[in-house]
């Protein structure tokens, strides 16, 4: 994990005294609202329904014990006892005073944290492959690269007004975790005659008009990927548009411009910007990559991992789903459900945090992840740990064996929280949850992504969802609308729209007839839902959707 320099910490306590400035100047009458927006928007502090909401950066996912309870201590001490993890990997508070945000941001930088970039328009928190630097089938740890790119965007000065919010993520293995083709910058590694390298993906995003990125560049040498990255956004800080926010993401400039006609600037910007690079870009990439060594695993027996999996029913269905494959065969890494059915997915409460905390530090080589998906990772624990591990978590609420499947759901927090939603997100995914809890189906039905999004901004990343709900305002009413097919991997597919949308109460029974519908239909247990939708077409979800009888309840 990377630790801060004198550097860094210089840095941020000179943002951290700036804010505080400001703070007082706006609670003092000195700045108004609309002065104040645009600083409190560059150090992450946003103005919700109820209350303001700071977004704290979490870089690429990756945290220890030590940041993992102060952030435990700050929902205790200035908000209310919880966290909310997001889709960028970052983490919220909900509830925060004004007066307060300063002493919080004082209190992440004791642990080498911020919230700077977590909001505006420039380079946002960089995203990474949750689990990096422990995975199977890695090519190799890409968080170093994420870790140089946060560096070198961070309060860069020529990218702090950019048309619009620019999102980078990165995978070291060709199973894509990170959803790269759905960012303006996409990096996934590559080898070519045994040296690691990039495929460069632009212009993919979500919300109002989603697309799947287009392959800039096939394969990229490391060396060079700092400067094309630079070559990229200067592009795009130069053709992309400011004269409608809604047509100025990167996607859109792809759109307008063409992937050729992009290629050319960018190649013609790389070919001035790399001719600036001296390798210290380098240098610095080397050093941070020490900091980024293997833990030092140990060596033990696994005996009761397979005597626990063997005669407890609970442990074995909770290894089957939240489980995966560690490079070393005598370790796993655990998902850490934070969809209890019935809770709010991604909300964690500070004992929980402090909990997690107390896994890593004993079990968990002192490493946490957040993921996409907003669940928290344990990336290298060994097996014979597992049974004391998943008992722990059963104590509080961390244990539900179901991640990848239908309850495993991602959900912004919609109109509860936030000022833009025109839905609620949470009561819904909630609600499904809890009935297919009830129906005891989850495990039958294998694996299955739901995302949910309260607003068109698409945060709950619906379009990617093999079912994905986005709840739109018709008229003052809640109406949810379906799409099916959508892929957030390395086949990233856009879904699409079923056809009318649905009432607040209508959300719940369709969803369940679509499932319902699929169990019927499918070739066999091991066809999942999505491989059925690919064998068979919309149609015979459609007619689950929309019988006859049902019509009234589709708006």
């Amino acid at each position: 994990m990377y630790n801060y320099d004198s550097f860094d910490v210089e840095f941020i306590r000179e943002r951290c005294a700036q804010f505080r400035a400001q703070v007082e100047r706006r609670i003092d009458g000195s700045l108004t609202e609309d002065e104040f927006k645009p600083l409190r928007l560059m150090n992450g502090l946003y103005l919700q329904l109820h209350a303001y909401m700071l977004r704290v950066t979490i870089p690429y996912g990756t945290l220890n014990s030590g940041k993992m309870r102060q952030l435990a201590m700050i929902a205790d001490k200035w908000d209310k006892g919880y966290g909310h993890f997001t889709t960028r990997q970052n983490i919220q508070y909900n509830w925060p005073e004004l007066r307060d945000v300063p002493d919080m941001l004082d209190a992440l930088a004791e642990v080498d944290m911020h919230a700077i970039q977590s909001s505006g328009n420039t380079v946002r928190n960089v995203t990474a492959d949750h689990f990096a630097g422990a995975a199977a089938d890695e090519i190799e740890d890409p968080r170093p690269v994420a870790e140089l790119l946060r560096q070198w965007s961070t309060d860069h000065p020529e990218f702090q007004f950019l048309p619009r919010k620019f999102k980078i993520a990165v995978t070291g293995s060709p199973n894509d975790r990170a959803v790269t083709r759905a960012h303006d910058i996409g990096l996934l590694m590559a080898t070519r005659d045994g040296e690691p390298g990039f495929e460069v993906i632009v212009g993919g995003g979500l919300g109002r008009t989603p697309m799947v990125g287009q392959t800039l560049c096939e394969f990229l040498p490391k060396a060079d990927l700092l400067p094309y990255v630079e070559a990229i956004v200067s592009a795009y800080n130069l053709l992309g548009r400011r004269d409608n926010k809604y047509k100025a993401r990167i996607k859109i400039t792809l759109h307008e411009t063409g992937l050729d006609e992009l290629r050319e600037v960018v190649d013609e910007r790389f070919a001035a910007i790399r001719a600036t690079y001296t390798g210290a870009d380098q240098l610095r990439l080397r050093e941070i990559e020490q900091q980024f060594a293997p833990p030092a695993l140990s060596t033990k027996a696994i005996e009761p991992f397979e005597t626990a999996k063997r005669y407890d029913p609970i442990f074995r269905a909770w290894s089957d789903t939240n489980l995966a494959e560690h490079f070393n065969p005598d370790y796993a890494i655990v998902t850490v459900s934070l969809k209890k059915h019935g809770e709010t997915p991604g909300d964690a409460s500070s004992d929980q945090m402090r909990l997690l905390a107390d896994l890593a530090e004993k079990y968990g080589h002192d490493e946490l992840r957040i993921s996409h998906e907003q669940n928290v990772i344990l990336p290298h624990v060994h097996k014979g740990d597992l049974p004391v591990v998943h008992a722990a978590l059963k104590k509080l609420g961390l244990a539900t064996a179901n991640v990848g499947l239908i309850s495993d759901i991602i959900a912004c927090p919609g109109m509860d929280y936030c000022a833009l939603a025109t839905a609620r997100s949470i009561p819904v995914a909630q609600q499904i949850a809890t009935r297919f809890d009830q129906l005891k189906l989850e495990h039958e039905i294998g694996p299955l992504k739901i995302k949910i999004s309260g607003c068109i901004n698409a945060c709950g990343h619906h379009h990617v969802g093999h079912i994905g709900i986005l709840g739109l305002d018709r008229a003052g009413v809640e109406n949810y609308q379906i799409t099916l097919g959508g892929d957030g991997t390395e086949d990233t597919v856009i879904g699409t729209r079923a056809g009318p949308g649905f009432a607040y109460d209508a959300i719940v029974p369709a969803i369940e007839r679509l499932i319902m519908a699929y169990l019927e239909i499918r070739a066999d247990a091991q066809e999942t839902f999505l491989q059925t939708y690919r064998r068979l077409g919309a149609d015979p979800f459609k007619a689950a959707l929309y019988p006859t009888q049902d019509k009234a309840d589709a708006a």
